[in-house]
């Protein structure tokens, strides 16, 4: 399913914002795609991620969305993701994750 940016869904929306080292930043992206791709997007409520990289090398965001809060929460127990939480903090300095609702869209 593609990433879907609506106020009327009930989608929740994790931003996670990775502070990295810059020698460290193509990794951890290359370990988000990888984690996301052959684990995150298995377990249920899981909609899509889109991984961006700051230009100064600094910043990883991921931005993923999720079913619903429940779903969310039911992921952060579920072991497969223990594990990629734990190889993620390993390789960012910091980790700032916060969930999301679409309040307003404005198009040009």
């Amino acid at each position: 399913m593609e990433t879907i940016i609506s106020k009327e869904n009930e989608l929740v929306t994790l931003v996670n914002v990775f502070t990295v080292k810059p020698e460290r930043q193509q990794e951890l992206v290359d370990y988000l795609i990888e984690s996301t791709e052959n684990g995150m997007r298995k377990i249920p409520g899981f909609i899509s991620a889109n991984i961006h990289k700051s230009l100064d090398g600094t910043t990883v965001v991921n931005y993923a969305q999720w079913e619903s809060e429940e779903a969310f929460q039911a992921m952060l127990k579920n072991k497969d993701a223990t594990v990629h939480r734990a190889k993620l903090a390993s390789i960012a300095t910091k980790s700032e994750p916060r969930l999301y609702k679409v309040f307003s869209i404005i198009h040009k």
